[in-house]
């Protein structure tokens, strides 16, 4: 790089600004990386314990339904369950970390989740669908939260690597092309200096 650098002192005033946008920018970015870090962290801590709650709410939910099914005639479960009157619509949106587009999710539910009289029924099959409602609720939660995590953590990486590349790239690269022009140009500015003294010493011999 250096050996193609125009040693100039325009080239070096370029350069000078060069390096106060990269330190400038490197400040910007190191700050952005450490409020994600300490995002992502926050949002992280709640992840295993959700999953672990959805994980223990699922398998009470399916003991559930197995007993239900246990209980009840095959054919009263498949007339039971036949005709959902509860409908589900779920609503995205978006909020912004450090420029970090993540979802909200919200969950809008009409109806009841019991669609069937109570006459060959067992007990056992209320309590497994409204087990299953409140479980979908959590699934819902840590959905969101592993999306979130997940985006913040892409982004996370990419501002790492931008600030890495800065630091240990850019930054002292430009600083060293700097002292290479400088020391160029007092090399030139000595060069001259001599010239002109052998020119002022010709020119008192002539005299």
């Amino acid at each position: 790089m250096q050996a193609n650098v125009s040693a100039t002192r325009m080239e070096m005033l370029r350069l000078r600004r060069k390096v106060e946008l990269a330190e400038r920018g490197h400040k910007l970015l190191s700050q952005k990386r450490d409020e994600l870090s300490r995002q992502l962290v926050q949002i992280s801590r709640g992840i295993a314990p959700l999953r672990k709650e959805v994980e223990k709410a699922l398998n009470n939910t399916s003991r559930r339904f197995m007993l239900a099914r246990a209980s009840m005639e095959p054919e009263d479960v498949a007339a039971a369950l036949e005709v959902p009157v509860k409908k589900f619509n779920l609503a995205v949106q978006f909020a912004s970390i450090m420029n970090v587009r993540v979802p909200s999710l919200e969950k809008k539910l009409e109806g009841d989740v019991i669609c069937y009289g109570y006459a060959k029924t067992s007990p056992e099959l209320d309590a497994a669908l409204y087990s299953l409602e409140k479980v979908f609720d959590m699934i819902i939660e840590l959905a969101e939260k592993e999306k979130q995590a997940y985006l913040l953590a892409t982004d996370l990486q990419k501002t790492r690597r931008r600030v890495n590349v800065l630091e240990h790239v850019v930054i002292p690269e430009t600083k060293d092309t700097i002292k290479y022009i400088a020391s160029r140009l007092s090399e030139n500015e000595r060069d001259n200096t001599s010239r002109l003294m052998i020119i002022a010493d010709i020119i008192r011999g002539d005299q």
